[in-house]
């Protein structure tokens, strides 16, 4: 199971995708954050004129055009304009937001692991419990045969008539039937394991168990005392909740100016031919502060304010809610636990009961003291006590996986 489990971490799409979705929030972060470093753009810009003709300043690259009667003018600029950001709350939101977004998508990259650990796990025991059963079916069959043998024989020596005969033929029709069916539900379950594992269907897919230290390791504290904090759906609602806490603090704040330095270096050439265009450049060049003030956006501030609060108000009754689903979770999780704990030590009980009753009841029917019927009853039993003895197991087992994720105490990392 932990190689099921190890190798579904690593190839699973939906933690890959959560892996993803990791990187794309980064590079989101780095988007946002690239404004504080400087900007630098370059221009260029060529116009020829019909008529009139341009004037250059040398202290602005704004031109105007003057009626002197040449014709055929050109004109061009060449120019690099630069930028440093000082306060702007765009930039400051995204800094801040920048830490709770990284816990965000970590802790969403650990529910995807949480919940690949619990499914592949549950999906391992369902096709164990198939095999065992399976199993515990070529065993009765056997069983079914040497008594249809038996049965078979004493008919033919006229010690019984055929109806013993006949019941042995019918219950190991049964059980072949039986056989068949759960070889087909092996196959289907091993296809959804492989499925949310992260293998090809080509692929085979071998399991190996031991029952022995499952058993050792069905058992789990059940005094341990519930703490929602966790639990990673929790946990990953406060992160929201502290996204939105900053989102409120941007609009808040979004009546301050913007600030910026700003510079430009320019080139202009004048020239009445082509040819002789860049022939002499007229540079001009300036640096200053860009200040921006929201005077009034019709309001439209104070109501994006108001939605933000109220989706950390939203925000807060789902943690309220997330809470008590919580709790339902974890009180329905421990009932299923400890119902199948009693259900599993009684019936591992039940299994050596049976096999010592069918071996009693099988010699006596020999010495001729049962009946047949016996017989076919003490098979039923000895084959429903080992039924239900690992169904018990297996969903105990499972019922553990439960409890543990309901407790938040489901990891992936594996021991």
């Amino acid at each position: 199971m932990k190689q099921c489990v190890l190798f579904a971490l690593h190839n699973q799409p939906a933690v890959r995708q959560a892996a993803i979705d990791e990187q794309i929030n980064e590079r989101d972060i780095k988007i946002g954050l690239s404004a504080w470093l400087p900007q630098v753009n370059g221009s260029g810009e060529y116009q020829h004129y019909f008529k009139g003709s341009p004037a250059a300043s040398n202290s602005t690259t704004t031109t105007t055009t003057t009626t002197s009667g040449v014709r055929n003018d050109e004109f061009s600029t060449l120019g690099l304009q630069a930028s440093q950001v000082i306060y702007n709350s765009d930039v400051l939101q995204a800094a801040k937001a920048a830490k709770y977004s990284r816990q965000y998508y970590k802790e969403n990259i650990l529910s995807s692991q949480i919940n690949v650990v619990s499914d592949v796990s549950k999906a391992f025991f369902d096709v164990l419990l198939s095999q065992k059963q399976l199993e515990i079916l070529n065993e009765d069959i056997a069983r079914l045969q040497r008594s249809l043998k038996d049965a078979y024989n004493r008919y033919q020596a006229g010690v019984s008539d055929k109806i013993d005969y006949k019941q042995a033929t019918i219950s190991l029709n049964n059980s072949l039937a039986s056989r068949k069916q759960t070889a087909e539900a092996i196959n289907s379950k091993e296809a959804y394991l492989k499925q949310i594992m992260g293998i090809s269907a080509g692929h085979n897919l071998i399991l190996s168990y031991d029952s022995t230290r499952y058993e050792q390791e069905a058992t789990i504290d059940t005094n341990q005392r519930l703490d929602v904090n966790n639990r990673i759906e929790y946990r990953l609602l406060q992160s929201s909740k502290n996204l939105e806490i900053v989102n409120v603090a941007y609009y808040k704040y979004g009546f301050l100016p913007s600030l910026s330095a700003v510079g430009s270096y320019n080139w202009i050439y004048l020239s009445d031919k082509f040819s002789n265009l860049y022939n002499n450049s007229y540079p001009n060049a300036y640096a200053g502060l860009s200040l921006s003030i929201p005077i009034f956006q019709g309001t439209k501030r104070l109501q994006n304010l108001a939605k933000a609060r109220l989706q950390v108000n939203r925000t807060d009754l789902d943690l309220e809610n997330s809470a008590n689903t919580i709790n339902t979770e974890y009180v329905q999780a421990l009932a299923g636990y400890k119902s199948n704990y009693t259900s599993w030590v009684l019936v591992r009980q039940n299994v050596d009961l049976a096999k010592d009753v069918y071996k009693v009841v099988s010699l006596q029917y020999r010495e001729g003291i049962k009946t047949y019927l016996d017989v076919i009853v003490a098979q039923s039993d000895l084959r429903t006590a080992e039924l239900n003895y690992y169904n018990a197991l297996f969903q105990l087992l499972s019922s553990k996986i439960d409890l543990e994720k309901s407790l938040g105490t489901l990891s992936p990392q594996l021991n």
